[in-house]
């Protein structure tokens, strides 16, 4: 798929909707090596931290991606198109460390441009970070006492904020543009 490079102050993004109803792919590793893992996302942020265009991301350590997001610099997230749920649900509900769960949703992983961590072909969106901070939640500093509810195994959240070194999409209305 054909993507341009879109600067982050003309980046447009419809930001709820995306992270709660089409989800982001986060992927970790280095490409070349082949070393790399996948995992759906649903939760996270996207603006602009220590005057940098930034986003965070959350990972449980129960997940074989927490490893990867630990030992790499680099990250990525990608938006797919609606055709590509079904690849996104079977990545967010399977691990990688049992078996290719990135082979078997069909997906095809290619380098990024920029980062180590590889992106995927059918990615209409492309966001290349490298990772500036992580902080691992504190339910001590829960203020509302539901949150908690979240967490039944007490396996809470890493928080990883990584900053944004490239945008690449291949639809004009994620650089403000209508369609």
């Amino acid at each position: 798929m054909k993507r341009e490079q879109i600067p982050f102050e003309r980046f447009s993004m419809e930001v709820y909707s995306v992270w709660a109803d089409r989800w982001l792919l986060l992927t970790c590793g280095d490409y070349a090596s082949g070393q790399y893992n996948a995992m759906t996302i649903g939760w996270g942020s996207i603006g602009r931290m220590w005057q940098k265009p930034f986003v965070h991301v959350v990972v449980r350590p129960s997940r074989y991606t927490f490893e990867f997001m630990n030992q790499y610099d680099t990250f990525t997230l990608c938006v797919f198109p609606p055709q590509y749920q079904k690849a996104l649900q079977l990545l967010g509900s399977e691990s990688g460390r049992d078996s290719n769960k990135i082979a078997r949703s069909g997906l095809t992983p290619i380098a990024s441009r920029l980062v180590a961590a590889p992106s995927f072909d059918e990615a209409e969106l492309i966001i290349e970070c490298r990772k500036i901070y992580w902080q691992d939640f504190d339910p001590t500093h829960f203020l509302d006492p539901k949150t908690e509810a979240l967490y039944p195994s007490g396996d809470y959240h890493r928080a990883y904020f990584g900053e944004i070194m490239a945008i690449f999409a291949a639809d004009a209305r994620y650089a403000g543009k209508s369609k």
